[in-house]
């Protein structure tokens, strides 16, 4: 497995998790001139952006570990993006990240979710 279909198969997971969990998908893979996120999608009152890490070695870190200052920065941007240009959506908000780890055949080893991992100042 490279590293694009550990993304894409991280990114499933996420979604499933998600979802047991209450989210509403509303999007995934949003792009804009700013950047890209992941998932978009909805639980209680909050507008989630969803950024999806996995890793199949701890060997540079955890996946959390692996988001740097300017991709945070890229993800708030992206997020403003699409809040000035969708209609109809909750006005709270927040950037959440999900950490996945799996072993070298694809298994979840650890799959986390990390509330408010980027604050919006």
């Amino acid at each position: 497995m490279n590293r694009r279909d550990t993304g894409i198969l991280g990114e499933k997971l996420a979604q499933n998790f998600l979802k047991k969990r209450g989210y509403y998908i509303r999007e995934t893979n949003y792009r804009c001139p700013y950047g890209e996120v992941d998932i978009i999608a909805t639980r209680n009152d909050y507008l989630v952006f969803i950024e999806v890490r996995t890793k199949k070695s701890l060997q540079f870190g955890s996946p959390e570990e692996s988001v740097t200052q300017a991709k945070k920065e890229r993800l708030k941007a992206t997020a403003q993006h699409y809040q000035q240009n969708h209609d109809n959506l909750p006005s709270l908000w927040r950037i959440d990240f999900v950490a996945v780890e799996l072993n070298q055949p694809g298994d979840i080893q650890r799959i986390e979710l990390i509330e408010n991992a980027v604050s919006e100042d």
